[in-house]
């Protein structure tokens, strides 16, 4: 790939396979690749702006967010590389894209106050919004501007003289999306998720269809998150000394809470499964299903860090990047290797699984395709990849 990859993307298992990234050493442009199934490069273009996973669409079309003089686009290009049109979508001049999301209708986007390197300007907080096709907003609600802390944050600096103590609550000097997964939308409901510079944040579930809030966390260190059925979502806490996922329903209230963190997997069955997420070393991760009733069913041990999102086959197999391995642990939690390398970069993408058992995933800028891995077809289930599908589109109906 011309650049480190930022996401990837297909509109069918067939392929072809849409990758962005940057332009080589130009962090201010977008490099747009179509590569078939065969390791092909179909063709290439390049957008002004920083990159962006791209969303694709049923009909092989991709979205691309972009930014440029007159604030942000959304544009539309065609599976052959033309530029079919573009969305202004209505924000100030000093609102950052945190991320966007594809609707049937229009776009689901997350308006931060400033860019997340600088500071927010007094008064301004972010907020979500969902917009036309055309970009004009159909509703616009603020995120509560909640005083964000943690027990397990602590702090020390020149006022402390230098002591170690307790985080105190405090209004942000900047902003961010959530580290993972900041935007997802099921049915009737949207889950946002923004951090401070602790990475200490909140998540907010609203109203798709209003923009009304259903229910804010309480401040935490959340990381991976997934849709688990219509209106419900599954969301993890890492970090700071917790480890914990818990799911919410439509309602939004906790309805059981796991003792683990993980990549997250969601079948057609409602299981869940993942690759453990910890910041331990030396690992003592593993692959862990989430059983119903809040207990753990232990799968095999994981060594090194660095993981792909894992995708889950329709018989239960789940394939994932770690520790210089292309693992496949199948529904009986046994794992096998498909492929090994000595290769420790810590830049990758999530996996994809497309038809004849391909799948294809990134490492800092190469793109990796494998062949004859005997896995099936991508399973149906709520989540069953990372953004939830081929698509790269964390929306689910």
């Amino acid at each position: 790939m011309p650049g480190q990859v930022w996401g990837l993307a297909t509109h069918d298992p067939a392929g072809p396979v849409f990758v962005t990234g940057f332009s080589g050493s130009d962090l201010d442009t977008t490099a747009l690749t179509a590569v078939d199934p065969a390791g092909t490069v179909m063709w290439q273009r390049t957008f002004e702006g920083r990159p962006r996973p791209p969303r694709v669409t049923p009909a092989g079309t991709v979205w691309l967010a972009l930014h440029g003089p007159t604030g942000y686009t959304f544009t539309e290009v065609g599976p052959e590389g033309r530029v079919l049109r573009s969305v202004l979508p209505e924000h100030q001049a000093h609102e950052y894209l945190g991320a966007f999301a594809l609707l049937p209708d229009g776009f689901c986007t997350i308006w931060l106050p400033a860019d997340p390197y600088r500071q927010v300007p007094p008064g301004q907080v972010p907020r979500v919004a969902r917009h036309t096709a055309t970009g004009a907003t159909t509703w616009s609600a603020h995120l509560p501007a909640a005083e964000l802390s943690f027990p397990g944050v602590v702090e020390a600096g020149v006022d402390t003289g230098w002591e170690l103590r307790p985080k105190k609550p405090w209004r942000p000097q900047t902003i961010s999306v959530g580290y993972r997964d900041p935007l997802l939308v099921s049915a009737d409901r949207v889950l946002v998720s923004i951090e401070d510079g602790s990475g200490i944040g909140v998540c907010t579930i609203l109203d798709a269809t209003t923009g009304g809030i259903v229910t804010v966390t309480p401040p935490a260190p959340y990381k991976h998150k997934a849709i688990s059925g219509p209106g419900s979502f599954l969301v993890g806490q890492q970090g700071y000394g917790a480890f914990t996922t818990t799911h919410y329903d439509a309602e939004g209230h906790a309805h059981q809470t796991w003792p683990s963190h993980a990549m997250m997997l969601v079948d057609r069955h409602g299981t869940v499964s993942g690759p453990e997420s910890e910041n331990i070393l030396p690992s003592r991760s593993r692959f862990r299903v989430l059983n119903a009733d809040g207990s753990l069913r232990d799968g095999p041990p994981l060594s090194g860090y660095h993981t792909t999102h894992p995708a889950l086959d329709a018989d239960g197999t789940a394939v994932f990047w770690r520790d210089g391995r292309l693992l496949a642990v199948d529904a009986d939690l046994q794992a096998r290797t498909l492929y090994a390398q000595n290769d420790d970069r810590s830049v990758m993408s999530r996996i994809l699984l497309l038809d004849q058992g391909r799948v294809v995933f990134t490492l800092h800028d190469e793109l990796f395709l494998f062949h004859g891995t005997g896995l099936g077809p991508l399973d149906d289930g709520p989540w069953p990849c990372g953004d939830g599908n081929l698509h790269g589109n964390p929306v689910r109906a």
